[in-house]
């Protein structure tokens, strides 16, 4: 028969072996969720590291940037994606005035953009409209297809504008018919005969009695055409001269510092954009507001105040109703009719509150003195004004 000790050893040997096995199980099961790792020459160096953890495989992210976690049976979503934050849809601008001022733009499809730039300018500007009568192909050449002198008086009498606004000119380096014959572009016929078309435009322009701005022509991507452009501008600018209008130079808004034709350069916030487009003549948006911004300070200055943007209509509906005050205010309005400072005898007095007649005396003063005596009295001793030298007493004389 075995002893009590023996027993006791046994059974602390079987349960040490139960502990261990149990241990090694638990390590087993958990090294086998873990994903398989290839052993690297820093871990035959410096020892195994420890893992790393590694996401569940179970979790989906498909492009709608909803998550789907499975679960037992069944699929849970999580929305991942941030909240919309898009930005408020700019407020619409203030509905123009019916006594608004006028703004017509014509000439060919340069003018076409000024007018389109011209509108952005004066978007948020109630009492300002922009009317625009732009023909793009049409000049002062062909006068066959579009005839700008005999159309000009009927465009202001259908508007009835307050300011006037004339560029053209891109579309007329061609050959010019005269009734004497035909004259090639780029000669002194050529320019003397355009020379004389230009006047007559001005002139009828100045018989509407309305401020005329003439616009030059900007810069050209073809060199002969921005060479062509500048020649005519010496034109434009001495013809609207000698009627007193205005002549707007936008030349050095699309050139660089060299003078040389520019695609992308400074919009009207110095911020770089493209103004003009692929075929070097066009204008972008950016491009049509920078034209504009040239002759938006002629325009505001002939119009004024209406250019502002804060301007309102002025009626009824802009003033507060007095019904609508309480009682205990209405009773407080004290009415009390204008009263005139120069006239003290409103309420029955004649003289104002605080006032006192002077002092009477018996002395004449200086001024009745001047008016009786014609004279002034004397100054008195010591004064800035006494100018008589002191009497010196007499000498005492020495007894022998």
């Amino acid at each position: 028969m075995k002893s009590p000790r023996g027993i006791l050893a046994r059974l602390m040997t079987l349960g040490l072996a139960l502990t261990v096995a149990a241990t090694a199980f638990i390590s087993t099961s958990a090294e086998a969720q873990q994903p398989e790792r290839r052993r690297t020459l820093l871990d035959l160096l410096f020892g195994e590291r420890q893992p790393t953890y590694v996401p569940p495989q179970d979790v989906q992210r498909p492009r709608d940037g909803k998550v789907r976690k499975k679960n037992a049976g069944s699929v849970t979503t999580i929305n991942t994606r941030a909240p919309s934050t898009r930005a408020a849809a700019a407020p619409a601008p203030q509905p123009k005035l019916e006594n608004a001022k006028k703004v017509l733009v014509v000439g060919d499809f340069v003018a076409g953009a000024l007018g389109d730039g011209l509108k952005t300018a004066f978007e948020d500007s109630p009492g300002v409209v922009v009317e625009t009568r732009a023909n793009g192909s049409s000049g002062l050449v062909r006068d066959d297809f579009y005839d700008w002198p005999a159309q000009l008086p009927a465009l202001v009498g259908e508007v009835k504008p307050s300011v006037l606004v004339i560029q053209i000119g891109a579309n007329d380096r061609q050959q010019l018919v005269t009734p004497t014959g035909r004259l090639d572009f780029r000669t002194d016929p050529w320019f003397s005969a355009y020379g004389e078309r230009v006047a007559r435009l001005v002139s009828v322009a100045a018989e509407t009695r309305v401020p005329v701005i003439w616009v030059g022509l900007p810069a050209f991507r073809p060199q002969n055409m921005t060479a062509d452009a500048l020649r005519l501008n010496t034109i434009y600018r001495a013809s609207i001269e000698k009627v007193n209008g205005e002549f707007v130079d936008v030349w050095e808004g699309f050139v660089d510092q060299e003078g040389r034709f520019i695609v992308t350069g400074s919009d009207i916030n110095g911020q770089p954009v493209r103004l003009r487009g692929n075929d070097g003549i066009n204008f972008t948006g950016p491009g049509k507001r920078k034209l504009a911004f040239y002759v938006e300070k002629s325009v505001r200055r002939y119009l004024g105040d209406m250019t502002s943007p804060d301007l309102v209509r002025l009626d009824a509906s802009n003033l507060p109703a007095l019904a609508s005050l309480p009682p205990s205010e209405s009773k407080a309005i004290v009415t009390t009719p204008p009263i005139d400072l120069f006239d003290p005898e409103l309420d029955g007095a004649d003289e104002l509150l605080g006032g006192t007649s002077p002092p009477s005396s018996s002395l004449p003063t200086p001024r009745d003195q001047l008016v009786q005596n014609g004279r002034l009295p004397e100054p008195p001793v010591g004064r800035v004004d006494y100018v008589k030298r002191p009497v010196q007493p007499a000498a005492a004389t020495a007894t022998p």
